[in-house]
């Protein structure tokens, strides 16, 4: 629990399909703001700033939103700037200081890639051209901006695959009407199976998720120079794909989930999960068993790493106990039941068409957890420490998709992961 001077834990509450955000004090759930008809990029998702700032793209009005969870507390609003941004939004990352960002575009409700916008973003653009559009390839692009004097913009494709290397002032440089821009370099990926991305500000490398594992470059000078690619097999465990990859800053260490089992969506409740991990420092790596069904985002605490898994036999929220002591190696410390959801997905059928899904969200900082109910518009708030539950929160919209959260604690460093999740 906070010190009695210290603002107390935000949780941020994204109903991206019924067009809502909604600020909760923690533990107790008291609203302390809400945006209506603001519609979060799921996808791209929450990015935390430096100064506890939060941005996230509204996908309907084309927005990048600056929030100030703690600004209401000071009488400021809890949006801070509105930017206009390409949408649909597909992937959101900053450089570590915060002041220079990208917005990727996707899918959105189509069948197939038809918008290959990129949004560069400069929070303090000299002559006022704080956000600049350019073309590039269609498809559905991850990204990741770095840091140093001449920050750049990674843009990880498939088919085919490969890493597609900008200057971001060469972006913010580009002019009027959304002119096509040849990238300054050009990585070759694996084909098709790209999944995630990482940025570690300390080495300066980027890391991109395939099926053949991760794969790495480091910021030189002007471009970037390919490394050998991390393996997933680890712990006399192999086989499978990352379907996830983020950057935990309290450890430096990269987490995934690692998929496997039977390709069929409709028998998704067969499917592997492992956690995967490896240490940036030391290049320990190891991958945990998880259990079958559906396991993807996870969130990163102050002692553990948090896990929700979908499957018909009952979900849970995993926790894995994070040691930061020198050869000391995660260990599952707890495995807590979730209540069953209405409309869950069902076996035979694929687990994210027309079913509802969860989101799960902590804080570098804090011991707290949250994961939403989809379709039920509650939200089930766990200490990690003690592996108990707190509370339910409820919310005045359903949820519908699992909605999307972000659990905010002042100074928590949760910045040092630049990429939106």
């Amino acid at each position: 629990m906070p010190h009695p001077s210290q603002p107390p834990p935000r949780l941020l509450v994204a109903d991206q399909v019924a067009g809502r955000i909604s600020l909760l004090d923690l533990p107790d759930g008291g609203e302390v703001a809400a945006l209506d008809h603001r519609h979060l990029a799921e996808h791209a998702g929450f990015l935390a700033l430096p100064d506890g700032l939060v941005a996230c793209v509204d996908d309907r009005a084309g927005e990048l939103l600056l929030l100030d969870p703690y600004g209401p507390d000071a009488g400021r609003p809890l949006v801070r700037r509105r930017i206009p941004v390409a949408v649909p939004a597909e992937h959101l990352a900053a450089a570590p200081g915060g002041r220079r960002l990208a917005v990727t575009t996707g899918l959105g409700r189509n069948e197939e890639p038809w918008t290959g916008l990129l949004t560069a973003v400069d929070l303090e653009a000299p002559d006022g051209a704080v956000a600049v559009r350019v073309r590039g390839r269609v498809g559905e692009p991850g990204v990741t901006v770095t840091g140093g004097p001449s920050p750049l913009v990674v843009l990880r494709h498939r088919e085919p695959g490969e890493l597609l290397v900008h200057r971001h002032e060469d972006l913010m440089a580009a002019p009027p009407s959304c002119p096509p821009l040849e990238p300054v370099q050009r990585v070759g990926l694996p084909d098709a199976d790209g999944h995630g991305d990482a940025y570690d500000p300390v080495t300066g490398r980027v890391f991109a998720a395939a099926g053949s594992g991760v794969h790495r470059v480091r910021h030189d000078g002007e471009g970037v120079a390919p490394e050998a690619p991390l393996p997933w097999a680890a712990d006399g465990r192999a086989g499978g794909r990352g379907y996830y990859l983020r950057l935990d800053p309290v450890r430096r260490t990269l987490w995934s989930c690692v998929r496997g089992g039977p390709s069929a969506p409709g028998r998704w409740p067969e499917w592997t999960n492992d956690a995967w991990w490896h240490r940036l420092d030391t290049g320990a790596t190891g991958r945990l068993e998880l259990g079958p069904g559906l396991v993807f985002r996870l969130a990163v605490t102050a002692r553990h790493i948090a896990y929700t898994r979908v499957h018909p036999d009952g979900d849970e929220l995993i926790l894995l106990a994070a040691p930061t002591a020198p050869g000391a190696r995660p260990h599952i410390a707890a495995r807590l039941p979730l209540p069953a959801m209405a409309g869950a997905p069902r076996r035979g059928g694929t687990p994210w068409d027309g079913v509802q899904r969860r989101a799960v969200a902590a804080s570098p900082g804090a011991g707290l957890v949250a994961v939403s109910r989809g379709g039920h518009g509650e939200v089930h708030l766990f200490n990690a420490d003690r592996a108990a539950p707190v509370t339910t929160l409820t919310l005045p919209t359903p949820l519908d998709d699992g909605g999307h959260l972000a659990l905010i604690t002042p100074d928590d460093g949760a910045h040092g992961d630049p990429v939106g999740r």
